[in-house]
């Protein structure tokens, strides 16, 4: 029998301690290895979207394109506070679509931290917004999907950001992007002659928060008041709830507006102090509605909120032909 001297027997355990890490590191790059291969060129772009109404954009443009809509319907944009998935989805994303002007401002710190190295869209931000007073000065109104018409400049700029994801699917993207434009195109006009049926003197918008004031713009009404400003952080003094139902009473607005991710119990002594009916139906502010309701989409948003302004303020509500 051959024997080791104590040399050759730490000599022997060193080889063997070396050659288990070895093929340890060799298993650890081979995985690596593997794992950057299923994460190549054939590979679907990784996309985040913030808003549920933005997610909804993105989904009807579509094509080979994994997509993780973070706020989820009913949540509020403006308080919205990020949660450890959200940072997990920001990290392994190529690309994140964000509304901009300050709509989602937990989602934007969260996506401005180190880490995150996505391409960084702000969609909303192509178009030129409306201004607004808040705390003595006046900030860009983020709530630009009120207009049809800007949805289909937002709709065309997530289609050339998909097309640079995915440039061998342009063509079934861009006819993607063509036919739901045609869609908000039909939508915008249906807006506006729905809006036109409307009393004129009754063309006044008294709602819970400043959401509305593009719709309000593009379709000819007027933004009678709002019980708090553009961010839904806002609490409204017992000052303020008594004169904006004052000012509803002089000018005889026949009904005043709920919003479906704002608790109403202001809006409804706003209703009970100025001895106006308040909507059967609350609107849809910042976000489209559950799964299965009437808004659960962004044109379906569109259509169930001019529907309930309609009726309410006296209106000829024809429905849309989707």
């Amino acid at each position: 029998m051959k024997v080791r001297t104590r040399s050759q027997g730490r000599k022997y355990i060193w080889q063997v301690v070396v050659g288990f890490l070895l093929g340890i590191w060799l298993s650890a790059c081979g995985a690596a290895i593997t794992n950057r291969a299923d994460s190549g060129v054939n590979a679907q772009p990784n996309v985040v979207s913030t808003s549920t109404i933005i997610t909804d954009w993105a989904t009807q443009i579509g094509g080979q394109i994994q997509l993780t809509g973070i706020l989820q319907p009913g949540d509020d944009p403006h308080v919205y506070e990020p949660v450890p998935r959200d940072s997990i989805a920001f990290e392994k994303a190529d690309l994140i679509l964000h509304n901009g002007y300050n709509l989602e401002p937990g989602l934007i710190r969260l996506m401005n931290a180190a880490g995150v190295n996505a391409r960084k869209l702000a969609v909303g931000e192509v178009v030129q917004p409306l201004q607004l007073e808040e705390d003595g000065t006046t900030v860009p109104d983020p709530h630009v999907w009120g207009d049809v018409t800007n949805a289909i400049a937002i709709v065309n700029t997530i289609r050339d950001a998909f097309i640079e994801l995915l440039p061998e699917e342009q063509a079934s993207l861009t006819q993607n992007a063509a036919n739901y434009t045609a869609q908000l195109q039909q939508l915008h006009t249906w807006v506006g002659q729905q809006i036109q049926t409307i009393p004129p003197d009754n063309r006044q918008l008294v709602t819970t928060h400043d959401a509305f004031q593009y719709y309000a713009n593009a379709y000819g009404l007027e933004i009678f008041g709002t019980l708090i400003g553009i961010s839904t952080e806002e609490q409204p003094s017992a000052q303020t709830v008594r004169q904006l139902a004052d000012a509803i009473r002089e000018a005889n607005v026949p009904t005043i507006f709920a919003e479906t991710t704002i608790n109403p119990a202001l809006i409804q002594t706003v209703a009970a102090e100025a001895g106006v009916e308040l909507a059967a139906q609350p609107l849809y502010s910042d976000s489209i509605g559950l799964p299965g309701s009437d808004a659960d989409s962004y044109i379906k948003m569109i259509v169930a909120n001019t529907r309930t302004i309609v009726e309410a303020l006296g209106g000829n509500y024809t429905p849309f032909s989707f």
